[in-house]
């Protein structure tokens, strides 16, 4: 039996695995590693379970799979069931790590404990190396130099420090920003503090399809506008915005183009010169990698200035003091080298699931609208508004389905989405958005489960609904005068 049966049969879920596997493509799988992988301490039962396998037309046509998700499983009797927690269909808020991200950071957890920063003797000069080596990983990923990368706590501190950063550098010169009405809230926070010190900040409005007009971007940018600063691809609707034609513009008007590509990093493919980036946000647990850390790419030709915004020791450049954290900056760089390995065949897999996903809800739901341009898009990212029903409702009848209802880092707020706000989306129908997040560890198995309790639950709450019986008689519930005192 070849390996690429052996393990198709493994996967099966007829049994259990207990050896450790690394969990990417079936076509290049290999056999269980050597060496004894700190993963393997730890019971089958909290490593990820194998479920439904791809059929074998599938995999010939896609070249790809995966077979493993954290905490899902199938029954004997075909039965989808729970493993202690939902089916987790929210990548766009964060991912599972990779069990070889992992892997990779254990020496620094364990025997290799030096401070990178202490230059005297050997224990720090390999943690230095360590660090340098994920360096060299991340640029790689994004066609830059390693001199280039710096090493952050998350998106949200590099959207931060440069944001401020370079407008506090040109403060005497500079005073002008321009972002959309759609980024990231800390991009738009950081916007309004600076407005607070005098800045003049345009966000512009985007068309649509959430996607920015390019005329109306080049008619915004001034004499004094020192940064355009726009998402790759946004974290609510999975829009992918017209990189290169903004980084051309940019560069035309001499004016810095940063972007914050936390969604887009390992996903979809970054040349930070063919899009004329000059500084961008990234993020490692959006890819696999550890939570806690990420980066800020700052072009050195032409070179941009930027006032730190944290102070101390001089580490990374004098960007951003602080001792690194050598396994954090590891997981990371393993994340990035694995991203760019499996790229295409992780895109392959997600495109599959994506079109499953849509074809099987938009097919036995009516009144659906995929929010978002349907082409120009990341296909892990689908949000769907459903006519008629209320969100929060559907997303407490979809207990066993870890989905959202917008980005994580507002979803405690009870107002609709900035985001479909913004691309004219109506207050009642934002209200009715479900975001559903794709990603390497997915499986058919969970997108079927997903899509047959939409189905059910959609038709249940609508059934509850007289706004849908109305509509089901043929009223047109736009020439209703709704009254709005229930005294007259």
């Amino acid at each position: 039996m070849s390996d690429l049966l052996r393990l198709y049969k493994r996967a099966s879920g007829k049994w259990n695995l207990r050896k450790y596997y690394t969990v990417t493509s079936l076509r290049t799988a290999s056999r269980p590693t050597k060496h004894v992988s700190p993963v393997r301490q730890y019971s089958s039962d909290q490593r990820y379970k194998a479920v439904n396998p791809v059929p074998s037309d599938v995999l010939s046509n896609i070249g790809s799979s995966t077979v493993f998700s954290p905490g899902f499983a199938a029954k004997e009797d075909n039965k989808r069931s729970i493993k202690g927690k939902a089916a987790y269909l929210d990548l766009q808020a964060t991912t599972p790590m990779d069990p070889r991200v992992l892997d990779a950071m254990m020496p620094s957890l364990t025997y290799a404990y030096g401070n990178p920063h202490s230059t005297t003797h050997e224990h720090g000069w390999d943690a230095s190396a360590a660090i340098e080596k994920a360096r060299e990983q991340v640029a790689t990923l994004i066609g830059a130099s390693s001199k280039e990368i710096i090493f952050t706590s998350g998106a949200t501190e590099s959207n931060n420090a440069i944001l401020k950063g370079v407008a506090h550098f040109s403060k005497s010169k500079k005073r002008h920003i321009i972002t959309t009405q759609i980024e990231h809230k800390c991009v738009l926070d950081s916007c309004r503090v600076l407005e607070m010190e005098g800045f003049e900040v345009t966000y512009l409005p985007v068309q649509s399809n959430g996607i920015i007009d390019l005329e109306v971007l080049e008619d915004a940018i001034r004499s004094d506008t020192v940064m355009v600063s726009v998402m790759a691809v946004n974290n609510e609707i999975g829009v992918l915005q017209p990189m290169e034609q903004i980084g051309t513009l940019c560069r035309k008007h001499k004016v810095f183009f940063h972007t914050d590509a936390a969604q887009m990093l390992g996903k979809l493919p970054i040349d930070v010169d063919a899009m004329k980036i000059d500084v961008m946000s990234l993020s490692s647990h959006k890819i696999y990698g550890p939570k806690g850390i990420g980066a800020m790419y700052v072009r050195r030709r032409p070179r941009v200035r930027l006032e730190p915004i944290i102070s101390g020791g001089g580490q990374e450049r004098g960007l951003r003091s602080g001792t690194l954290a050598t396994s954090l900056c590891t997981g990371f760089g393993k994340a990035c080298e694995l991203a760019g390995a499996e790229m295409e065949n992780d895109h392959r897999w997600i495109k599959y699931l994506s079109d499953r996903l849509y074809q099987g809800i938009t097919s036995r739901i009516p009144d659906v609208v995929l929010n978002g341009d349907f082409k120009q898009r990341y296909p892990g990212n689908l949000n769907f508004s459903f006519s008629y029903v209320e969100g929060e409702s559907l997303l407490m009848a979809l207990k066993n389905i870890a989905v959202s209802s917008g980005s994580a880092c507002t979803s405690a707020s009870l107002e609709p989405s900035y985001v479909l706000r913004a691309i004219g989306v109506g207050e009642e129908l934002a209200h009715t958005s479900l975001r559903f997040g794709l990603g390497r560890f997915t499986t058919e198995e969970e997108v079927d489960f997903a899509m047959e309790m939409c189905v059910t639950h959609v038709n249940r709450l609508r059934e509850m609904s007289p706004l849908w019986e109305l509509v089901q008689e043929g009223v047109d519930l736009k020439s209703i005068q709704w009254s709005q005192d229930a005294s007259h």
